[in-house]
């Protein structure tokens, strides 16, 4: 009996509307306590933690391009970054063709396959060869 009056205690805490916070007054309580304790300093983020790319080994292969001279920190980082999405992008592509096969090791045929199969990939065709 003791076990019905507890569950009935609970059900009736948490109807009723006069004790119970609806959520977004929950959500609005959290996001003050969170902008409470924000820093208000400035903040610095580095380039090369936000990269899985060496960005010096990037810079040097962008200035084996004649027409780039100079190199700016910021379009380094984007090149970086848009290297590392193409690689995801295709290397997930590849791994379709990889689970198809049974695998779990990209091969060179998965590439391949990749390549042959998707537009967007078109620009490549051949250079595996």
């Amino acid at each position: 009996m003791a076990a019905t009056v507890t569950t009935s205690l609970v059900t009736a805490t948490e109807h009723d509307p006069d004790r119970c916070e609806s959520e977004e007054e929950t959500r609005g309580a959290e996001a003050e306590d969170s902008g409470q304790q924000q820093q208000t300093g400035p903040v610095t983020v580095s380039h090369s933690r936000l990269s899985k790319l060496p960005l010096a080994r990037i810079k040097a292969l962008m200035k084996t391009d004649p027409d780039v001279a100079l190199a700016s920190q910021e379009s380094v980082f984007i090149i970086a970054k848009a290297t590392e999405l193409f690689v995801e992008m295709i290397a997930k592509d590849a791994l379709v063709y990889a689970q198809q096969g049974k695998r779990k090791t990209l091969q060179r045929k998965d590439l391949d396959n990749a390549i042959e199969a998707i537009d967007e990939f078109a620009f490549l065709e051949g250079t595996l060869d």
